[in-house]
This record gives structure tokens, sequence and C-alpha cells, in this order.
């Protein structure tokens, strides 16, 4: 299986577009369904932390005061991560601050992004509902730390993933799980799901005959 590069950012809001900046990243590389190695950091943007972001994550404008650039910080996650593919639980929100951070020091994402939660949407659709707390705890996976931290998120993501893998490679008897199959899978309909692991596999199959 890949290794993959899980990742999780704190920010002081919800859109990269409008203006709102990253002040803690974490990133834990999985490897045949075990967390590797792990970097973690608080970042300093300049960026005012309002006080209901301060609340739900315990970042406070002191803390990111007294963080190192987010410059430096960028740089340092980016060559931890390297090449490795990705993923984040919703991707869409963690892709555009990765994309929009790394702009800022002058580096371009090289790779794709897998989504935990659209994953698990087509895996689990009988999960209550898809926030990564909720499943957490559907798929009795442990608790790494206080939600909204990059490193717990970041972790918990990680664990849901390997979890993910486990059940497809269960479910549809897979000798493996790519990242490439993944993201082929979190583009489906629940309901064609089986035909298209198999298109995927078969692809993959191929190519190592």
């Amino acid at each position: 299986m890949d290794t993959v590069a899980v990742i999780d950012f704190e920010t002081t809001g919800i859109s990269a577009d409008a203006g709102a900046r990253a002040t803690e990243i974490a990133a834990v590389l999985l490897r045949d369904g075990r967390i590797v190695d792990r970097y973690q950091s608080l970042m300093n943007s300049g960026a005012w932390v309002p006080p209901f972001i301060e609340q739900l994550t315990g970042i406070s404008n002191e803390m990111v005061r007294a963080a190192p650039p987010a410059a430096t910080v960028m740089r340092e996650v980016a060559d931890f991560v390297g090449a490795h593919p990705l993923a984040a639980h919703n991707a869409s929100f963690d892709r555009r601050f990765w994309d929009a951070e790394l702009a800022r020091i002058g580096r371009r994402r090289v790779q794709e992004f897998a989504c935990t939660m659209l994953l698990a949407r087509r895996v689990f659709p009988e999960a209550p509902n898809h926030r990564l707390g909720t499943l957490v705890d559907f798929a009795g996976l442990p608790v790494a730390g206080r939600y909204h931290r990059a490193m717990a998120d970041a972790e918990m993501a990680a664990s849901l993933l390997a979890r993910l893998e486990q059940e497809l490679t269960r479910r549809f008897r897979l000798a493996e799980v790519t990242h490439e199959m993944l993201r082929e899978i979190q583009g489906s309909s629940r309901w064609r799901l089986g035909g298209r692991i198999a298109r995927v596999a078969g692809r993959a199959n191929a190519r190592g005959a």
C-alpha cells in the first residue's frame, strides 16, 4: 500500500480564499495501516484568531504570536510530506489551505488528496453522519486527543483511513488498496461502488502483470 501523508489544519476561518489563515498544522505518515512519523506545529501568520475559533480549538492569539512564522512551518511540513499522496477529512477544506499556504512560500502541490469523509460516505453509508468524531465512534477507533487540534484530528483521520482500507480489502477481496483507488472510490456513487472498484482493481492487476 502507498505511504500516505494525512494532514489537518486549524485556521482562523473557513475560507482561505476570503483571507483566513492557518494557525496550526499536523501531518502523519500512514504506512501499512500504522502511523510511522509525525509533524506538528502552531504557526504565526500575523492573523487574528476570533474568539469563537479560540473557543473551538483552544488556540489563542498569544499561542499563535509565540509560534514560528507560517513560512518556516510550511517549508518544514512540505519537506516532511514530500511527494507522498495526501489525505484529509473533508479534504476540500484542507486542500485549499494547503495550496494557499504553499503559494505564499512559492511552492505548489504536486499530488492529489483522498478524502476520508467522502470515502466514509461510500463505505459506511449507515453511519449517523460523516463528521470525524461520529465516524471515530462508529468505527470504534481510539480518540487521539482533543478534537479541533491538528495532531489529534490528523491521527484520527489516519486511523479512519486505515479502517476504510481494511473494510474495502475485506469486502471486495482486494490484494491492496492504492491511493489512486481511494480517489476513484470517493468520486463514485455508493450504488456503483462494487463495479468501480472492480474496474480500478482490474487496471491495477493489468499494470502489474
